[in-house]
C-alpha cells in the first residue's frame, strides 16, 4: 500500500504522539543482562524503547554504558515502567532532586513515600548526589533536617516531622556489582536454589568465604534453626563458634531451648540424642530446661554458675558471641533472653547486621526470610535447607543474592567443619 507524502503510517503516528524520557545504565549490564531485562521490562508494561548511544566494556572488569529512548502513549504508563526500571539502575538522563514532604503522623509514611530495595540507593537533594544509609528493603527514605544525610527508616519507626522521599524523582540505584573471581569464589553459583548443585565444590567456597571474614575481612551471621539440634549437629555448630566462626547468632526459643535441653537431659524434644528412641517423661524435658534458666534469670547465669557447661549457648557467653533470641506466638516459656515483641526484635536486629559481611541461614525459614529482609544486597547469603521452597520464598521476598544449598543440616555442618579444619 501506497502512502502519500504527508500521511504517516499508523505506527509512526503514535510514536509521535508518544511521551519520552532518556534513560542510561552503566556498569556490568551486559554480562549481568541488566540491559536484556531493562529492555524487555519496557515492552512488557506497555512502552517501546531505541537505544541511542552504547559502549560496552572489553573486559570482565570493564563497564558498559547505554543510553535509551523510552517512550510511552500516557504519563501514567512512563511512569509505571520509569518506577519499574530504576530497581535496576536505570536513571533518567535529566537530573531533578528528589521530592520531600514533612510526616504528618508518628508511624506512618506521607501516602506516595518512596519504598526502598536492598540495592545501594542515592538520592539527589540541591544538585548534589547523597547516598543513602542504613539500606534496607521495605523501608522509607528519611533525610536530615539540614538535608546532608539520608537512612532508610521502617513504617513503625517514623516520627512526624521527619523529612521523607516521595516519588521516585531524584532517585538512583546502584545495582550490587557481580563478584570478580579474584575476590569471592562465589562467581560460580550463579543459579538459583538446587538439589543437583556440587555441594563438595560449594561448601568449600563457604568454608573459604567464613575464613576470610574471621580473619577481619567482615563479619559473620548465623542464623539457624532447632533442627541443628533435632539432626545431632549441635557439637559442629559449638565447634563453630568455639573457633571462631560465628560473630553473631540470630535464632529463636527454640534453638536456644532444644540446645539447653541436650546439655541437661541429652535429649532434643525428649527424643535421646544418642540413641533416637523417646525417653521416659521427655516430653517435659524443654518445659523443664525453660523452668531451670528463668529460676536463674539468663542463660548466662546459667552459664556462670556452672550450671550450663556445654552446647551452642554455652559457646556463645564464653566466646563472647552476640545472639538474638527472637520469639513466636507457639513459644513455650519462654526463656528469660527471649525478645518476644517482633518489633523490638526487628529494632534490634537491624542494629546489630550493620557490618555483617556474610551471612549463613541454617534449616530455618521464617527466621531466614526475616532476616533476609532486614540485610542490603552487598552482603553474600547462603541458605542450606532440606527444603527447597526456603531458599525460593527468600529469592521471591527480594534477597536475590542468596545461594541455595538443598541438604541436610548434619552432613552440611560436618563437611563445612573439615574443610574449614582441613585449610587451616
Amino acid at each position: 500500500m501506497n502512502h502519500s507524502p504527508d500521511h504517516k503510517p499508523d505506527n509512526q503516528s503514535a510514536a509521535a504522539d508518544a511521551i519520552s524520557e532518556e534513560i542510561e545504565i552503566q556498569g556490568h549490564i551486559i554480562d549481568s543482562l541488566l540491559l536484556p531485562k531493562i529492555l524487555d521490562e519496557i515492552t512488557v508494561l506497555g512502552g517501546d524503547f531505541s537505544i541511542n548511544d552504547i559502549s560496552i566494556g572489553q573486559l570482565r572488569t570493564d563497564s558498559s554504558h547505554a543510553q535509551v529512548k523510552v517512550s510511552a502513549k500516557d504519563e501514567e504508563t512512563l511512569q509505571k515502567i520509569l518506577t519499574q526500571i530504576a530497581q535496576h539502575g536505570a536513571v533518567p538522563v535529566q537530573k531533578h532532586d528528589c521530592i520531600l514532604e514533612s510526616a504528618d503522623m508518628d508511624g506512618a509514611f506521607p501516602e506516595g513515600f518512596y519504598c526502598t530495595t536492598n540495592q545501594k540507593t542515592e538520592i539527589r537533594i540541591d544538585g548534589n548526589w547523597t547516598s543513602v544509609d542504613l539500606q534496607e528493603m521495605d523501608c522509607g527514605i528519611i533525610v536530615s533536617p539540614d538535608r546532608q544525610t539520608a537512612h532508610c527508616l521502617p513504617m513503625s519507626d517514623v516520627q512526624k516531622g521527619q523529612l521523607v522521599v516521595t516519588g521516585y524523582q531524584g532517585i538512583r540505584i546502584l545495582p550490587t556489582a557481580r563478584s570478580s573471581p579474584q575476590n569471592s569464589g562465589f562467581s560460580f553459583m550463579h543459579s538459583t536454589v538446587s538439589s543437583e548443585k556440587p555441594k563438595g565444590v560449594t561448601v568449600r567456597e563457604i568454608a573459604s568465604e567464613m575464613r576470610r571474614a574471621r580473619e577481619g575481612e567482615g563479619k559473620i551471621l548465623i542464623v539457624a534453626g532447632p533442627a541443628v539440634v533435632h539432626t545431632g549437629s549441635r557439637d559442629y555448630f559449638s565447634q563453630l563458634i568455639s573457633e571462631g566462626y560465628v560473630n553473631l547468632l540470630f535464632a529463636g526459643n527454640a534453638l536456644a531451648t532444644h540446645d539447653i535441653e541436650e546439655s541437661f537431659y541429652g535429649t532434643s524434644l525428649g527424643i535421646s540424642i544418642e540413641h533416637g528412641s523417646s525417653t521416659e517423661e521427655g516430653h517435659e524435658h524443654h518445659l523443664r530446661s525453660i523452668n531451670r534458666i528463668r529460676r536463674l534469670g539468663s542463660i548466662k547465669n546459667a552459664v556462670d554458675k556452672g550450671v550450663l557447661n556445654s552446647g551452642i549457648m554455652y559457646e556463645c557467653v564464653k566466646k563472647d558471641v552476640t545472639f538474638l533470641l527472637a520469639g513466636s506466638i507457639r513459644d513455650d516459656g519462654p526463656l528469660p533472653d527471649v525478645i518476644t515483641d517482633s518489633v523490638e526484635a526487628q529494632r534490634k536486629m537491624r542494629e546489630l547486621v550493620q557490618g555483617v559481611s556474610f551471612c549463613l541461614m541454617i534449616a530455618t525459614t521464617l527466621h531466614s526470610i526475616a532476616v533476609g529482609n532486614l540485610l542490603p544486597a552487598s552482603v553474600k547469603v547462603v541458605c542450606v535447607d532440606i527444603n527447597p521452597a526456603t531458599v525460593t520464598k527468600l529469592a521471591d521476598r527480594g534477597t536475590f543474592q542468596t545461594i541455595g544449598l538443598v541438604t541436610d543440616v548434619e552432613p552440611f555442618l560436618r563437611v563445612l567443619l573439615d574443610e574449614i579444619n582441613k585449610s587451616e
